[in-house]
Order: structure tokens, then sequence, then C-alpha cells
């Protein structure tokens, strides 16, 4: 696989009347074509501050993202980010919902809106396309949030806690959903998450970061020996408890 991503030597601190916050320090990695990437570390140790800067909201102050060859530049990188809550609109019915990236961008095009149909189709949504948002499940307007931004079709899915509003067990049954969806769509996307479980279960890697400002501690491929297994049977499977007490060890060690 090609490498997609490059984040080579990142840093960046947030800046306030009251002095300067270190966030983030000398961050590398990389993220191959159609590989789906964890990261997991301490409450506020700068993970949602790395998403903004791979999704070019900010500019590092230091260090290079390369994007398929060429430096991330706001406005021209095609990247879908999914947010925590799904922020569908009451008043737009769920297509409507899942158009409304493509009508911002001028992009309602007969292979766009062609492409909107099948994803819908496919993941369960199209009996409901005429619905409100509030007639659907908790999953199914995650499935629609996700779609609203496969409509895009994106080359960089960012994923900051979109679970972490659902109950358990919907969440349980979402992230099967959504995994599935990004490995038939066969995209590359990365997952912010506090919950350990969550992250191994859906990743072909983790990264551990440490306390702010954060640094890369752990670099874990998360290797089973079914590659079919769904993120629920992942789990259950004898290499999951391994991986989750290395993770934990090591995010305890530089408590």
């Amino acid at each position: 696989m090609d490498t997609l991503l490059s984040v080579s030597h990142v840093s960046y601190s947030y800046h306030t009347l009251s002095g300067e916050t270190p966030a983030l320090s000398d961050i590398t990695f990389s993220v191959k074509e159609g590989e789906f990437l964890s990261i997991v570390g301490p409450s506020g140790c700068g993970k949602s501050t790395l998403l903004s800067l791979l999704a070019s909201l900010m500019e590092p102050e230091s260090g290079t993202i390369i994007l398929r060859g060429k430096p991330l530049a706001p406005h021209t990188a095609n990247i879908g980010y999914m947010l925590q809550k799904d922020h569908l609109f009451e008043w737009r019915t769920v297509y409507r919902n899942i158009v409304l990236g493509l009508e911002i961008q001028k992009k309602m095009t007969p292979a766009y809106l062609h492409h909107v149909n099948q994803l819908m189709e496919a993941y369960g949504l199209w009996a409901f396309r005429n619905s409100r948002p509030s007639e659907l499940s908790g999953g199914m307007r995650q499935r629609a949030a996700l779609i609203r931004t496969l409509a895009l079709d994106p080359e960089l899915l960012l994923l900051d806690e979109p679970f972490s509003a659902l109950d358990y067990q919907t969440r349980l049954t979402v992230c099967d959903d959504v995994r599935q969806i990004i490995r038939q769509e066969k995209k590359t996307a990365i997952l912010v998450t506090h919950d350990l479980s969550e992250a191994i279960s859906m990743a072909d890697r983790v990264l551990v970061l440490s306390r702010r400002p954060a640094t890369i501690h752990l670099d874990l491929p998360t290797i089973f020996e079914d590659q079919t297994l769904s993120p629920m049977n992942r789990r259950q499977a004898p290499e999951f408890q391994g991986y989750f007490n290395q993770i934990w060890k090591e995010l305890n060690h530089h408590e």
C-alpha cells in the first residue's frame, strides 16, 4: 500500500495573554492508503488538536504534514471530518442532510448524487430518505452522518470520538456498522477515542500519546489471525486482551 499521509516532526502550542501552552511535541507518523489508525491518550493530551491540524483547520508551528505527496493546505485537501455529534438538521430530511456538503461545495452533479443514492441503499437509509432525523435511531443518525461525510468522496476520514454520545449497546453496534462501511468503501481513516477497546477493535494500528505536550509513546499494529472479524468479534479474539494490556500499561507507565 502507498503512503497517503505523512506527519513529520509536528509541534503546536496555544498562545494566550497568560502565556504559551505546548500541546504537541515532535509528532511523526504515517498512514498508508486504506489503513485505519486509532489514536488514544490521556484526556487533554492534544488528540483533538492533532485532528484539527490534519483537517488543516490550524497550521503546525513546526514540522510538515504531507497528503498524497503534497503539503497539506486549507481548502485544497479533500478530507472528511466526522464529529462527536451528528449535527443533523431537523428541518431537513435525511436525504437533504446527507447532500448538504454537496450543496455547499456546489457539487450536486449526477455522479455525486448517484454515489449518495448508492450509499443510502447499501447501508439501509434509502427507505428513510424523506424522514426527519428525529425519526431515526442513534445508530442510524451516525450512519447518516458518515454517509454525509462520504458523499464528498474524501481521501482521508477523520473521526473525532463519533460514538461518544451513544449508549453502550448502540455504540458497539455502530462501531461494527462504521467499520464495515469504511472497509467496503476502501477509505483511509483516523479515529480519536478515549475507549481503548474501541481503538483496538476498529483499527489496524493504535498510536498511544503521552500527556501534554503529546509525544508518541507507542505505535502498535493490531494483527488478528482472522482478518475478517468485525470490531465486536475482535473483542472476543485471543489477541485482543494482549493488545489491551500493552496499551494500558503504556498509558499508566507515564502517569
